[in-house]
């Protein structure tokens, strides 16, 4: 589900259960989740989450803010970036030759995206088998605050800094994407779907939280 609140877009997943009161909570990657009482209508949940709104954006803002690039990356042949969870020489990455530093921001954003979508796009295959589920379209984008995402007709996105972290993690966020086509909330059928795959799939949701900021240009 999605709102409106002062100009902004706030989404978020609703998880629903044998329970009498809501509450609304936001992981270290901003993914907000209102778990609700069975039976309540939308209207209700909507309106809970504008009546914090505020203070969620406030709390979005603050992740973003978290992630900006760092001043001091090195765009010169010895400058060190990562990829697939290793840090490499710029050289090593793209064709540096002749290139300013804006020129070599450019290259090295279009090199992540490339990566991105060639790695995802293999590993997909790999995933779909297992989970028995296919995606209708596949984009690379950039995001400030997520990773992947799964709209309800079934366009997964996924970030192109995931580039630069380690195969098993993007493995993570793929899988987690892909189950969200069978299960939009992250109920326990979804986790449960999720672990089947992944048994480990916190510790990558912890790596995501703790070095997310250095996964950046």
């Amino acid at each position: 589900m999605k709102i409106e609140f002062e100009q902004q877009i706030i989404e978020f997943h609703v998880a629903y259960g044998p329970r009498k009161k809501m509450s609304i909570q936001m992981d270290p990657t901003g993914l907000i989740t209102v778990k609700a009482p069975n039976g309540i209508s939308d209207e209700r949940v909507m309106s809970a989450v504008k009546q914090h709104g505020k203070r969620i954006l406030e709390q979005l803002d603050a992740i973003a803010k978290t992630r900006e690039a760092p001043k001091s990356k090195e765009y010169q042949d010895k400058g060190k970036f990562l990829h697939l969870g290793k840090y490499h020489f710029l050289h090593e990455l793209i064709e540096t030759k002749d290139l300013n530093e804006e020129e070599l921001k450019r290259e090295l954003k279009k090199f992540y995206f490339s990566s991105c979508k060639k790695i995802v796009q293999e590993r997909m295959k790999i995933y779909q088998k297992q989970l028995k589920v296919k995606p209708k379209t596949m984009d690379i984008v950039e995001s400030r605050t997520k990773w992947g995402s799964c709209s309800s007709d079934k366009h997964l996105t996924f970030n192109y800094r995931l580039a630069m972290a380690p195969m098993e993690v993007i493995d993570y966020v793929i899988i987690h994407e892909l189950c969200h086509l069978t299960h939009m909330n992250h109920d326990r059928s979804f986790w449960r779907r999720v672990g089947s795959v992944m048994p480990d799939y916190k510790e990558k949701e912890e790596f995501l939280a703790r070095y997310g900021q250095a996964m950046t240009l």
